[in-house]
């Protein structure tokens, strides 16, 4: 039902059932994970009114909320930021998950992946709770169409003026080659397939 994508290495499909809602992937050489993938196989839709909360345990450094996946958003990208802050949605989920293996792995440990399939109602809950200061799922600041293309524009501005002169200021009667624009264009969409939108409210 579920697949995982670590950046840079194969697909996995090799999840780990636990229970009838609780199952996991684990993930070798946890320290070298930026962002991951996870997504529905197409195989099998969630029952109608649910979906899956997605969790992210490193040993010693406790429980990690991510997202959700649903019949309506069947795939996310995360990018995880080193930021481990227990929520009570991923405590409510710890003992669930606690079957799962976390021991060392030579010089580097593996890391857990949990997936729990809850009523869509409480995901939502959950998941507005999740803060700022961790891993967000890639695409969240496009809730606000026009916020975000606000953003890309400005993102677009500030690109653009780096390369004026003088006052540093873009003035209508500038005319800017279409290959500054072409440059942005491939960078911004860089961005975006690395790690999502997250960098617009960011500044970078």
């Amino acid at each position: 039902m579920f697949g995982c994508c670590v950046a840079g290495r194969l697909l996995q499909t090799n999840i780990q059932q636990i229970d009838e809602t609780h199952a996991y992937f684990e993930l070798p050489n946890a320290s070298t994970i930026n962002h991951l993938t996870v997504f529905l196989l197409g195989t099998v839709p969630f029952p109608d009114g649910y979906g899956a909360t997605v969790h992210f345990y490193w040993p010693g450094k406790g429980f990690l909320l991510l997202g959700m996946l649903s019949n309506e958003k069947p795939s996310a990208i995360f990018r995880l930021r080193g930021s481990f802050i227990e929520s009570s949605a991923s405590l409510a989920s710890h003992t669930a998950f606690s079957s799962a293996p976390t021991a060392d792995a030579g010089t580097d440990v593996t890391a857990v992946l949990g997936l729990a399939i809850e009523p869509l109602p409480q995901i939502q809950a959950q998941v507005s709770q999740i803060p700022s200061t961790v891993a967000r799922p890639a695409g969240t600041a496009a809730q606000d169409p026009t916020l975000l293309a606000e953003r890309i524009v400005k993102h677009l501005f500030n690109y653009v003026s780096g390369f004026v002169g003088g006052s540093g200021g873009v003035t209508p009667e500038l005319a800017v080659p279409m290959s500054i624009i072409v440059r942005w264009y491939e960078t911004f969409m860089g961005k975006v397939r690395a790690g999502g939108v997250g960098f617009l409210e960011r500044g970078d």
